[in-house]
């Protein structure tokens, strides 16, 4: 028996809303879902029981990172990522593609995920992580083999290719985890662009074959597959047909695209996909993008920006995004969200912001606390929405009064 098991509630039509439920190894999440992401085997501020108290079923962290600090071999030597993080349900790495993309060619432009952002808006997913901006970690050359790279921490040139990222997976032991892959730029030409999604074509056939050859591993840990392509529906299509083809548990989805024409490039991208296993978009999860996902089928997000914002002071709210250090907050005695139901504490925006100009720590854990459990309470109104066949009002009923607001 496979090691993910995954079935479809409701949505089995190809490019629609859909709910479904996960099993895992270590236990079950609906969707669709978010996986809260905790980089480093942490939510920065966060308890892993915090967690479960909002709701989280399912954590993300990074391959990357943790092959750099700790080292995968003393995550293993502690039983693994579950046990070395104290967190009992499912989880997910991602292959270290992305981050070794943001350490190169996109490490001192800012770049996001999105064409045509002003760079360093925080209101998108960023490329570039000023949490690793440091003198070292600008190198990243890419071949047909791998990537070789610097570390940020101290300069040290690595090697990552499809079956060493595979290896580093296995050491962690991650309920999921994802196929190597090449993150372009959103501002790659169209050519480099088809030249990446061949390539990280290679180099999924070669991390699936890496799995399969460890028995172990494979009856205990679920591979993804990942499409890239840019915003070019065509190279995505096509890239798409390729990774279907092959034995992967579910698909991510990755890469670079534009606001406006998103929607086109997931329809391209999941059109080909078997109905009957996962699609995760990876790296993005701000409302607007989530519920544009979900309309086209995508069943599993994760972003770092609900954690990223919070500890700038910015609050997600039914009424838009706030920031508590505009001065209108220092007596504003309201709860953080005014919708019932909402503040997961019941803290006031006055109280909040009081901490953040004080550069309390406990200001980071709330508003981390209060951004996740919006995004997750968000999730589950969407799954119920889909369920009670009333998706495309509830979104529209959202969207109008969450786009009247931020300030």
């Amino acid at each position: 028996m496979r090691p993910l098991q995954f079935k479809l509630e409701s949505g089995e039509r190809s490019g629609a809303p859909r709910a479904g439920l996960v099993e895992t190894p270590h236990g079950s999440f609906n969707t669709p879902a978010l996986a809260v992401v905790g980089t480093k085997a942490t939510v920065k501020g966060v308890l892993p029981k915090e967690l479960k108290a909002i709701g989280a079923e399912i954590l993300l962290a990074n391959t990357y990172h943790l092959f750099l600090q700790p080292g995968e071999a003393v995550v293993k030597d502690a039983g693994g990522l579950h046990a070395f993080m104290g967190w009992n349900g499912p989880l997910i790495t991602d292959s270290g593609g992305f981050q070794v993309f943001s350490l190169g060619a996109g490490f001192e432009k800012g770049v996001s995920k999105f064409v045509g952002v002003k760079e360093g808006d925080a209101s998108v997913p960023s490329v570039y992580d000023p949490d690793t901006a440091t003198e070292h970690g600008k190198l990243a050359i890419v071949d047909d083999e791998g990537v070789s790279f610097t570390s940020h921490l101290d300069g040290t040139l690595y090697r990552f290719t499809p079956e060493r990222s595979v290896e580093i997976q296995h050491d962690l032991g991650a309920d999921i985890f994802f196929a190597f892959d090449e993150c372009t730029s959103p501002h790659a030409p169209r050519e480099y662009q088809k030249e990446a999604a061949l390539r990280t074509e290679r180099w999924a056939k070669r991390s699936l074959s890496a799995h399969r050859a460890n028995i172990r591993a494979q009856s205990k840990q679920a591979l993804f597959g990942i499409v890239q392509g840019g915003r070019y529906p065509d190279i995505r299509a096509e890239n798409a047909r390729a990774i279907a083809e092959m034995d992967f548990d579910g698909f991510g989805i990755g890469g670079s695209f534009s606001k406006e024409d998103l929607g086109i490039a997931l329809e391209a991208a999941i059109e080909p996909l078997p109905d009957n296993k996962p699609r995760h978009l990876l790296g993005i999860g701000e409302p607007e993008d989530i519920f544009e996902g979900v309309s086209r089928g995508i069943d599993m997000f994760d972003c770092v920006q609900p954690t990223r914002l919070a500890r700038t002071g910015v609050l997600y709210t039914r009424q838009g995004k706030i920031n508590l250090l505009n001065e209108k907050y220092i007596r504003d005695y309201s709860p953080l969200d005014t919708e019932d139901g909402q503040d997961y504490e019941k803290f006031s925006k006055a109280y909040l912001a009081h901490l953040f100009r004080a550069r309390e720590m406990l200001a980071g854990s709330i508003a981390s606390l209060h951004n996740l459990h919006f995004i997750v309470s968000l999730m589950k109104d969407i799954r119920i929405s889909i369920l009670e066949g009333r998706f495309e009002e509830f979104r529209t009923s959202f969207l109008a009064t969450y786009r009247s607001a931020g300030t």
